[in-house]
């Protein structure tokens, strides 16, 4: 696909400081201007003010111009403004608010990580050695940016902003009020989600594997446990292992690793499912905070439109 990549997130927050030293602990690399770096995909997240949280820009990656001029034309066939300047080009999704950028970059290519040895039944691939993962010490240090989660008033028109306008495709579908949606060959780099609200749900942050999600977590929470939001488990879409954390403007932070992956779109068929199906194939059941955020209300009564 001509997308490739979901490149940087925005969120705007009313506590940049509290939130910023969050994800300095969670494991991204703080820079000076209030860009934070992953491992593998450099410059992936930037705090900023905001009267209430929210997600302010998302960054995709795109192979060349033609790209952008594509994907102007789409969007003025859906009524939607797009600005191209150089290689990049910017439109509002007018529900939202957020700001979109297809800009032109090179493609991600990550390191390979060794397979972990796995003793399983008529397998011994470890033998005479403890795990490696409960030998690590090092501090976890998220790979790339996987996704970010968008509440919108009009999931319809949304949708088909990203879908339709942007370019992304759809990988799977929770009835007619979720979309997985992708811009590379992750099994969702968006999900769009009917809320009452405009709102930022939560990013997803890839790490070598399961261990380092449990480390992670645990790393997390020595000191904290009220950032506790949800697992260890296993989504069904997507099928990812998967641990939620909250940061202090109540947004959730995800670790995730063996995302599933869709390399030709003719050998993948998106699936709808129904109610919580998609949510997860095993784990504790999602606490009602996480489907329906606590501060909702105050969101709502806050709520900004678009420019």
């Amino acid at each position: 696909m001509a997308l490739h990549r979901l490149a940087s997130v925005t969120m705007g927050v009313p506590n940049p400081a509290d939130t910023a030293a969050y994800y300095a602990d969670f494991g991204l690399s703080p820079e000076d201007d209030g860009w934070f770096a992953t491992r593998d995909g450099g410059r992936q997240l930037r705090v900023v003010p905001a009267p209430t949280r929210r997600l302010v820009e998302l960054v995709i990656g795109a192979d060349d111009p033609d790209d952008l001029a594509a994907a102007a034309f789409r969007l003025a066939r859906l009524g939607a403004e797009a600005t191209v300047t150089g290689g990049t080009l910017t439109a509002y999704e007018p529900r939202t608010a957020v700001r979109a950028v297809l800009r032109i970059e090179p493609r991600l290519t990550q390191p390979v990580t060794p397979a972990t040895p796995y003793n399983g039944p008529g397998r011994m691939e470890r033998p005479g050695s403890r795990a490696p993962g409960i030998e690590r010490a090092d501090a976890i240090q998220p790979r790339k940016l996987g996704h970010a989660v968008l509440g919108t008033t009009d999931f319809a028109a949304t949708t088909a902003f990203f879908r339709d306008g942007l370019g992304f495709r759809v990988s799977d579908l929770m009835g007619d009020v979720g979309a997985f949606l992708r811009c590379s060959t992750d099994h969702h780099n968006l999900l769009v989600l009917a809320a009452p609200v405009a709102f930022l749900h939560h990013t997803s942050w890839q790490v070598d594997d399961v261990d380092d999600i449990g480390r992670g977590a645990m790393a997390m929470l020595e000191d904290h446990p009220e950032r506790h939001v949800w697992g260890l488990g296993r989504h069904h879409a997507g099928s990812n292992f998967f641990w939620y954390l909250k940061d202090p403007a109540g947004n959730f932070s995800e670790y995730y690793s063996d995302m599933d992956c869709v390399v030709d779109d003719q050998l993948w068929k998106p699936e709808v499912f129904e109610g919580a199906e998609g949510l997860f194939s095993w784990g504790p059941p999602p606490p009602p905070s996480f489907i329906r955020p606590d501060d909702l209300a105050e969101l709502m009564t806050g709520s900004h439109s678009a420019p």
